[in-house]
């Protein structure tokens, strides 16, 4: 064979295996399989929405301070935000005077998103009922009130328990029979809790005679003070007070004498003076209003509650008033609670020496809510339009 004939047969041979080799990999590429598609992603589930807490706003007659009826309402407003948590916002405003201004602070409370307000102390009725007549989608809590609306209830506590279950310490343990009271606005409400404090201490010693003294102000210290170094000298050695402030108790510390705590545990401030504490829980009540609104059972109406509910009671009693003296006190406290004591049952007799309640009548809270008058042992008059 020829080198030319060499050449081209192996010229030949070369592109026979080229073509081989094309042909093997292009088989190849059409028998590889297809990668499988993705599978469609499904959308993502949303999140269920957490609901906007509730707007909770307290306004206050006086400041919060560290005793006393603001105080006590302030406990119960952080007892609810540890309730409920999360779920609600609270606020307050302190100082707020029982004038007009209150309705500018309650129409800023509704401005600021709450939707559920509390006006604590009587003279707000009027306001609230203005602004709540304007803000349907807001529901309003009265303190102490009697004027309701579809979104407007009244709440309040049997003050007069505590002050009943004071009264019995006090006719104990003075010793001239002369009782002192420091009174802040001659409504109802102070009538009768000076008339219960009366009572119980006449129900352990029937020679008490009390005597008031009136501020005109829930909260001012100095005549707090003043009106109590002035019961002191028409000689009274056992006070009791229906203000705000510890102001009652220290005159009493300052002056040897003896005084009560009122709204709130006072006892740090008179401690050879205080005899006891009535004080007010209002935290019982405050959870169930948060709750009513929460779940939509809220409703309009009123409530009044005491020992039996958890929003009355004595505390702190001196280790001076006598253990018999401290029985009787846990007998009256069972009693309200259960049921089978009264406090205003008959006979009962007026400063005039008229019959207010005949023997055995017991006196409904219509009775009650309207007292504007002073019991048999109480000297002084009421003040004119009361």
């Amino acid at each position: 064979m020829s080198k030319l004939s060499k050449r081209t047969l192996i010229r030949a041979s070369g592109w026979a295996a080229l073509a081989a080799t094309a042909a093997l990999v292009g088989c190849g590429k059409k028998e590889e399989a297809a990668p499988a598609a993705a599978p469609a992603s499904a959308p993502a589930a949303e999140a269920p929405k957490k609901p906007e807490p509730l707007k909770v706003a307290f306004a206050y007659v006086g400041p919060v301070g560290d005793a006393g009826w603001t105080f006590a309402h302030d406990n119960a407003r952080k007892a609810v935000e540890a309730e409920f948590g999360d779920k609600i916002v609270t606020s307050f405003v302190e100082n707020v005077p029982e004038s007009a201004d209150a309705e500018r602070v309650m129409r800023d409370l509704v401005g600021q998103g709450n939707k559920l307000i509390f006006g604590t102390t009587f003279g707000y009725m009027e306001p609230m009922l203005k602004v709540a007549a304007d803000t349907a989608d807001v529901k309003f809590e009265h303190a102490t009130g009697y004027k309701s609306a579809p979104n407007m209830r009244t709440y309040d506590s049997r003050t007069y328990e505590g002050a009943y279950m004071a009264g019995v310490i006090a006719g104990s343990m003075t010793k001239s029979n002369t009782l002192g009271v420091v009174g802040s606005i001659p409504i109802p409400e102070v009538i009768r809790n000076i008339n219960s404090f009366t009572l119980g201490a006449q129900s352990v010693n029937p020679k008490i005679k009390t005597k008031v003294v009136w501020v005109n102000k829930w909260f001012d210290p100095p005549k707090e003070g003043e009106g109590a170094g002035s019961l002191i000298s028409g000689g009274a050695d056992v006070l009791f007070q229906n203000t705000d402030s510890s102001a009652v108790l220290q005159k009493a510390e300052e002056k040897g004498k003896y005084a009560f705590g009122w709204d709130s545990d006072m006892s740090k401030f008179g401690p050879n003076s205080h005899l006891a504490s009535a004080v007010i829980n209002w935290a019982p009540y405050y959870k169930k209003a948060v709750k009513d609104a929460l779940d939509g059972t809220w409703a309009t109406g009123g409530v009044w509650w005491g020992v039996k509910e958890g929003a009355i009671d004595i505390v702190s009693i001196s280790d001076k008033v006598p253990a018999e003296v401290k029985d009787k006190l846990a007998k009256v406290k069972a009693g309200l609670t259960d049921g089978s004591f009264v406090i205003w049952k008959g006979p009962i007799v007026g400063q005039d020496g008229k019959e207010i309640l005949k023997k055995d009548a017991v006196a409904d809270d219509k009775f009650m809510s309207g007292i504007n008058f002073y019991v048999k042992g109480v000297e002084g008059k009421v003040p004119s339009g009361n």
